[in-house]
């Protein structure tokens, strides 16, 4: 096992009832504005992300020294407390040229305390030089070249900061504040280290920030939703997993409409599959079926895919945009369900 270097993290800052008022404060970062990680700050990819506007995102854990997460086959793995998990927001200027002229929007932290997750988001500052604690939530505008109708034009929307009680939508899950990226399937893959490409999985365990998984070859995982070269279904189901199933499973807020859209989920009425929805109304526009096999058009789950209006489009937090690459990927895989 490889020691954990040692931390330069303000833990007891971060143990506070309320983080530090900047995020320069906390530690987590050697660099903020080149978000380069402190010593002890790992970061991470998940293979399928969220979609969130376009936003390029920016991952990083921290466990305490001599601690480690616990590792789960199929919910987030369970982190002691102290952990911190990170995740920037940023978009650049030009999509063409992803690595150049890159804002930074916002940085959230998942913060793991005695008595539970805690969630704070610290919005950029116009210099890019830091970012500030931000309680209320905010409204940014965004423009990006590369994407809108035509090149020279670039789509221009409202990026939402959420604020404290929004972030419990999407995170609850049995009345609780709990992770939802860091699962053994979203981690199950390759990133590329300073010290170069390594899996995951194995690279948290040789740093001991994890404890008790298996090999790879036996751990869970989901492709990206990206790879043409992987089954259809298999890229659909992890988007939806993803996107989706931290409210549309059993134990989710959004349990009462029956449809469940976890990766794991065998039970072809549950994923959606020939079923009614339990409430019609708008958000249905006028489709019979959640999921109507070989009929994208007569499913209720690509109307509301494609929606960005409020009250239809799913999901209803995290963006006001849609993601037209997911959503031709979902219609290419309902047109072949039978």
């Amino acid at each position: 096992m490889i020691a954990s270097p040692a931390a330069a993290v303000d833990g007891a800052a971060l143990a506070a009832k309320r983080p530090p008022k900047l995020l320069s404060q906390t530690g987590l970062f050697a660099d903020p504005a080149a978000q380069k990680p402190a010593a002890g700050v790992v970061p991470f990819a998940i293979t399928t992300p969220l979609f969130s506007d376009h936003a390029q995102k920016s991952r990083f854990v921290y466990i305490p020294e001599g601690k480690a997460a616990r590792y789960d086959d199929d919910e987030a793995f369970d982190f002691p407390v102290g952990s911190v998990l990170v995740k920037t927001f940023a978009f650049p200027a030009d999509m063409r040229r992803p690595d150049e002229a890159v804002r930074l929007v916002e940085t959230r932290l998942l913060i793991r305390q005695d008595e539970g997750w805690h969630a704070w988001a610290y919005l950029w500052n116009d210099e890019q030089t830091d970012a500030a604690l931000n309680i209320a939530g905010a409204k940014v505008e965004i423009a990006l070249a590369g994407i809108g109708e035509t090149p020279e034009e670039p789509l221009r929307f409202t990026y939402s900061v959420p604020n404290k009680n929004q972030c419990k939508a999407c995170h609850g899950l049995g009345g609780e504040i709990t992770p939802l990226g860091p699962k053994a399937r979203n981690l199950n893959g390759v990133f590329t280290y300073q010290d170069g490409p390594e899996n995951q999985l194995v690279y948290w365990s040789k740093k001991g920030i994890l404890a008790g998984a298996p090999a790879p070859s036996v751990a869970p995982a989901v492709p990206d939703w990206r790879d043409k070269n992987a089954p259809l279904d298999a890229r659909a189901r992890a988007w939806l997993d993803v996107n989706c199933a931290h409210c549309h499973r059993r134990e989710g807020p959004a349990s009462n409409s029956g449809l469940f859209l976890t990766y794991g989920e065998t039970d072809a009425v549950a994923l959606g599959i020939g079923k009614r929805p339990v409430a019609a109304g708008r958000g249905s526009g006028g489709r019979e079926f959640d999921i109507s096999p070989g009929d994208p058009d007569g499913s209720i789950l690509i109307y509301r895919a494609e929606s960005t209006e409020p009250g239809i489009m799913m999901p209803e937090l995290g963006r006001s945009r849609h993601d037209q690459a997911a959503v031709e990927l979902l219609r290419d895989w309902i047109a072949n369900l039978r």
